[in-house]
Formats: structure tokens, sequence, C-alpha cells
């Protein structure tokens, strides 16, 4: 099999080579449709498309993780005597968590730390679950310390007053999503007691609607953020995963409804980025890396809810509509716009490895179909894989952004390699672009890429639209 693919090949090597020939003496101008095969002339694409392998996405990855494991140390420091501070029962008004680049605690990196455990399971490279491992162990361990001192004096270090007294859902959703994750997996850690403050914010203690939707108070009354979508959600649905209990998942597919009810627009296939209760009108800006918070929101839980759940089949409809009409605005470039329906605003790098992740997702769990979304997924990890740098640092990404009611607060929000929220949406992608190519076969057709399923223990033979056997 292997042999026919490349006596095709070499044929067709030589046919371009005999031809490129023949136009050096007869001249450019002599190229017609009788001379030369068009059909294979290359295409000037402005971002390489090609097929990928595992280890060339690994190769991506592996920079990213140098830089975040660099950058992320798990130290607490006396300001006062710029040591650190190994026992912990020490801590006191001057402790300080060791600065890097990103915070640990943030809802930034909680996605980081779910992307890691990804990564791992995708490239059995354990480098990644213990990066995630070792930072969620070292929260623990310190919290009732800080939150000692923090009872004691009302004095603590702000990243830690995050973990240990919540007040927004950007302070506990994603971060408690990623320790349940771990928790599960691992039964030498205990989490739990993160967990379940972390919950009982979520749960008890934020902002609502009257119909129970999670809200905030700026910037106007009872406004709805669609980031807080996967702020919230995909917790709760690990809270049922975690505890079996129903009403976790009860919760999760009401929150997921209620918020797309309000928020997403049909026409379009998109979400708005904030609806306020009252209003006639809602500003309906199609904010990239929001529509992306919600789309992983619908791909998380879609991971955890039980198959005979009597939300699925919506939850399912929801996430189907919302990939059809993000796949109308990814650009010829492979990403996708700061404002999605926007051409004229920027090309921006954590959306789209988001959208990579959750289309390659939904193929590998078989919600979507691999020839008619693949080549999306694929065109997306080509353009991302452009944004990670030499140093491991992911360019192109929008800092963070609030709500606004005009066009130029989203189009002149700045870039920066320090933005947080890039980094775990890009090992996301990696990750899960590695297991779609391990399900199923890329491959180049008349410069174009198309996915085939592989049957890994069958002996039968796959053949491409053209007839050709590749496997």
């Amino acid at each position: 099999m292997k042999i026919k693919t490349s006596i095709t090949a070499l044929f067709l090597t030589i046919s371009i080579f005999l031809n490129c020939q023949l136009f050096a003496k007869q001249g450019a101008d002599t190229i017609n449709d009788s001379n030369t095969p068009l059909h294979l002339l290359s295409p000037d694409y402005k971002i390489p498309y090609r097929e990928w392998t595992g280890s060339e996405i690994k190769e991506v990855l592996d920079r990213v993780f140098l830089f975040l494991e660099k950058e992320t140390p798990t130290l607490v420091i006396d300001t006062k005597t710029k040591k650190e501070i190994t026992d912990y029962s020490r801590i006191n008004e001057d402790s300080r968590l060791e600065s890097g680049a990103f915070r640990l605690t943030t809802y930034e990196w909680g996605v980081t730390y779910s992307a890691m455990l990804e990564v791992a399971k995708a490239t059995d490279d354990k480098r990644y679950e213990q990066y995630t491992g070792d930072r969620l162990k070292f929260l623990s361990e310190m919290a009732p310390h800080f939150r000692r001192l923090y009872e004691e004096s009302g004095v603590v270090d702000h990243r830690m007053r995050q973990v240990i007294t919540p007040h927004a859902l950007d302070d506990a959703g994603a971060i408690c999503a990623a320790m349940i994750k771990y928790q599960r997996e691992n039964k030498d850690v205990n989490l739990k007691g993160l967990i379940n403050s972390y919950m009982d914010y979520i749960m008890n203690k934020e902002y609502r609607l009257s119909d129970g939707t999670f809200a905030r108070k700026r910037p106007q009354m009872n406004t709805l953020w669609l980031d807080d979508m996967y702020m919230s959600i995909p917790a709760i649905a690990q809270m049922g995963k975690f505890t079996g209990e129903q009403k976790y998942y009860d919760e999760a597919v009401k929150q997921i409804l209620q918020f797309s009810e309000r928020m997403f627009v049909q026409e379009k296939g998109l979400y708005m980025h904030g609806w306020v209760e009252g209003e006639e009108y809602h500003p309906a800006f199609h904010w990239g890396r929001a529509n992306g918070w919600a789309l992983l929101t619908m791909t998380e839980v879609l991971d955890v809810l039980p198959e005979e759940h009597s939300g699925r089949e919506k939850v399912l409809a929801q996430y189907k509509a919302h990939v059809r009409g993000l796949m109308a605005c990814q650009s010829s470039e492979g990403f996708w716009h700061q404002l999605l329906d926007r051409n004229d605003s920027y090309l921006e790098t954590s959306a789209t490895a988001i959208f990579v992740y959750c289309i390659a997702r939904g193929i590998n769990k078989g919600w979507l179909d691999v020839v008619s979304f693949a080549p999306a997924a694929q065109l997306g990890w080509s353009a991302v894989s452009t944004k990670v740098n030499g140093k491991g640092q992911v360019e192109g990404v929008c800092v963070g952004t609030g709500m606004a009611f005009d066009p130029a607060f989203y189009y002149y929000r700045p870039i920066n390699i320090f933005a947080a929220h890039g980094y775990g949406p890009v090992l996301m992608a990696g990750a899960e672009m590695t297991n779609l190519i391990n399900h199923f076969y890329p491959r180049m057709n008349d410069s174009a890429i198309q996915y085939y399923k592989v049957a890994p223990k069958s002996k039968m033979p796959i053949f491409g639209v053209d007839g050709q056997e590749f496997n």
C-alpha cells in the first residue's frame, strides 16, 4: 500500500518538474490548461496549510510548557527577608507568593490547569499532569494558613484572597473545575475543602436574576455576561460527575439554556457578549473569546452530562448550532476575528484556539461529522501554531475585556504576550488535535486538507476520494 502511494507521489513530482522545465523554456506567458496540470500549482497561502503529525504538534506544546514552567513558580516569600518560607505555619502579613509572569489563582490559570491535564492524556507526557498537580497541591497546602491570617488580621496576599474568599465567578469557576478534574483522577491529594468552598460561592452566593440565571450588577443592574457561562457552569457539571448528584447536572443545563435563550442570535449562530434586563435593544457585539467561553462551556458539559439526561439533546443541539455559526466566520488564514462577524477587526489567537479545541473535541466524541468539520480545525490549528514564538509565548491574544456598548471598545483592545487567556486554549487545541489525527487520517487532496476515518484494528485498505489507497 505504501509502495503504491510512493509511486503515485513520485509520478506527480516528475510531472510537475517536467512541466516547470517546459515553462522555463517557453516563458511564463505560455502556461495554460493544455501544457500544465494547473490544479497542481502551489497556492499562495498566508498561513502554512498542511498535514500535521503528533510530534510536530507536541513540539509546539512543549515550547509553551517550558515557558510556563519557568514563569509560574510555587514559592512563598517573606517580603522583608526575601527568603523562601517552607514552613507554611510561619505565614504572616509579610508573606507573598513568588511573582512570575502569571498568577496561579486566576480563572485563566484554571483553564491552563485543565489544559495541562488534556495534554498529558493526549501525549502521555506526565510532566503536564505534574505541572497541574504541583500547583494545585501548593495552593491547597497554603490555603489554611492564609485563611487563618485573613481571619486574624484581614491582610492577605490578594492572589490567595481569591482562593480563600472568592467574591466573583471569575474567582471560582474555572479553577474549581480544574481541581475537580484533578481530584477525580488523583486520590493522593485532598482538594475537597477548596472545591466545596468554591462550589458554595457559585451555587449559593453569586448574584442571579429572578429565574436563577447568573448575573452581574455592572455595567448595569441585572447584566448577563457571556463569559460567566464558563466561569460557573463547567464546575457545576463537574461537581455532578464528582458527587453523582442530579441537581448539579440539572443546574448546568438550566444555565446553558437560559443564557442561550437571551443571548444567542439564531440568524447568525453567534452569541452576543452582553445582555441587560429591561432593555429593548441589546448591542449584539459578537466578541470572539466570549463566544469561545460559551462553546467551551457546552463542550465540557457534554463531556460529563449523562447520556440519559433529559436536557442533553437540547444542549447538544445548541452546541451544533453555535459551531455552524462559527464555521461561517472563519477567516481565510484560519483565525477567527476579534468581533466574529466584522472582518475588519483583528485576527485573535485565544478565541481561535478555543474553537479549534471544541470542534476537534466534537469530532472525536462523535457529535460532529469528521468530513465536514475537521478541515476547519486543521486550518485553525495551523493558524494558532504560527502564534507560538520561539520562547513559547503566545502572541495575538486580546487582554482582559469587559462588556461594552460600542464597537470601538472591542476593535482597539490591546494584544499582549502576557495576556494569560491564550495559554490554556493553545494547549487544549494542541491536545485535541493530537487526538484527532490519532483517530482520523488527514490528507492533502488538490492542496486541500480532507479527513478520513481510520480503523486501527482493521486490515482493510482505506481509499481517498480519488481512489488512491493510503492506509
